[in-house]
């Protein structure tokens, strides 16, 4: 058994802007609070698995303020983020969006953002976890370019689930209906009076799981108008407030920075699966390029799988039924480790993410969990993704 305390909200720490709103729906005895980005927000409300169906079958409303924006423009800013992450910027046209790595020095992921190519020379990095502005301003400060670097004052919430684009073509129209995947536009909304609500917003067609998902990036001075005008509208959609789903990104195989991916993975020597987003045969530097070259020449010596777990359930992974990343055992040896694990509602077995050495990778192999209530649970390694369906 593990001990637990209640999480206390004090003024050090910042709050999402919708926080008393989302407690006013929340279940006050079983809903859950956390901090992530320095800010206290919701991670569920009572709930996760009721929030997972109304995700997956329906249209949801969800805060991610937590978010935390950079804005890098200036008549440098291209060469600035093309030295930050690992892509060739010249693929990215204005109003795409990519899911990027940056890197250290030694090639170790420290963020994981959603790049906003806003302008030629504009850029937006969207992340959940991470001090990502005080990184590029130290990185601005050593490279000595033409660029500003800032916060913008938004405060992003989600509409995702497979009726979402009822909700976005209401609110915005065609625009909006025919947004591309990963793609952003500025777009106003129908049917307001002239004021605040009316003033072009900022929308991106991404989110943290493969469901159908827009974000908007709404300004933090007018974030309550624009919440309580989203839960009006989605009334008639029969939008549900949830938190952002972790069962549903476990599902789908995607990862999250600071449990899958920390700061000692360097994506060469783990195989995370995301090679796709190192470019070493462009010619431009990027910081950890020289590393991640040296690195190449060698096969990964780690690889992050999907497990397949015998046993209980082993709960929605942010309801309190995943303290810590469990031990993970070969023929009675320590291995490796669970990092990301829940019970999977449509699959009705437990799934996660596994970090074992390369020559345990395969599937079929058969591990022994050792989890901190359950005691010795039997696992077998599996395909990451674990339900393929996507928004894409």
């Amino acid at each position: 058994m593990h001990s637990s305390a209640p999480l206390t909200r004090y003024a050090r720490l910042d709050e999402s802007p919708y926080l008393d709103r989302a407690l006013a729906l929340a279940d006050p005895q079983r809903a859950a609070l956390a901090v992530t980005n320095h800010m206290y927000h919701l991670v569920h409300y009572g709930d996760p698995v009721a929030e997972y169906w109304s995700l997956v079958q329906g249209v949801t409303l969800c805060d991610v303020a937590f978010q935390r924006q950079v804005e890098i423009r200036g008549p440098e800013a291209f060469r600035f983020v093309q030295h930050l992450v690992p892509l060739d910027l010249n693929t990215c046209a204005v109003g795409q969006c990519r899911y990027v790595f940056v890197l250290d020095a030694e090639g170790s992921v420290i963020a994981d953002p959603v790049m906003l190519r806003l302008d030629q020379d504009r850029f937006w990095l969207s992340c959940s976890d991470a001090d990502l502005l005080l990184w590029c301003r130290g990185l601005s400060y050593q490279r000595d370019l033409d660029v500003q670097i800032s916060t913008p004052a938004v405060a992003p919430v989600q509409i995702q689930g497979p009726r979402s684009v009822d909700v976005i073509t209401e609110l915005f129209g065609s625009p909006a209906r025919d947004l591309g995947y990963y793609r952003a536009a500025a777009l106003s909304a129908r049917n307001v009076a002239p004021g605040p609500l009316s003033e072009p917003l900022l929308v991106s067609r991404t989110g943290l799981t493969p469901e159908r998902s827009y974000e908007l990036y709404v300004p933090v001075d007018h974030a309550l108008e624009w919440w309580d005008h989203l839960v009006a509208l989605g009334a008639r959609h029969d939008l549900s407030v949830v938190a952002p789903n972790h069962i549903r990104r476990i599902e789908s195989g995607r990862l999250s920075h600071g449990c899958d991916i920390t700061a000692q993975a360097n994506p060469l020597d783990v195989d995370l699966g995301y090679r796709w987003l190192i470019d070493l045969d462009q010619p431009e530097d990027f910081v950890g390029k020289e590393a991640l070259v040296r690195r190449a020449q060698t096969p990964p010596s780690s690889a992050l799988i999907g497990v397949e777990i015998d046993g209980p359930s082993l709960g929605a992974f942010v309801d309190g039924s995943m303290p810590r990343a469990w031990p993970l055992l070969a023929s009675g040896e320590v291995v490796g480790r669970v990092t990301s694990a829940c019970e999977s509602p449509r699959l009705e077995s437990n799934i996660g993410y596994a970090l074992v050495p390369a020559e345990l990778r395969e599937r079929g192999t058969n591990f022994e969990v050792v989890h901190h209530q359950h005691g010795s649970l039997q696992a077998r390694a599996v395909e990451r993704t674990h339900w393929k369906e996507t928004d894409g």
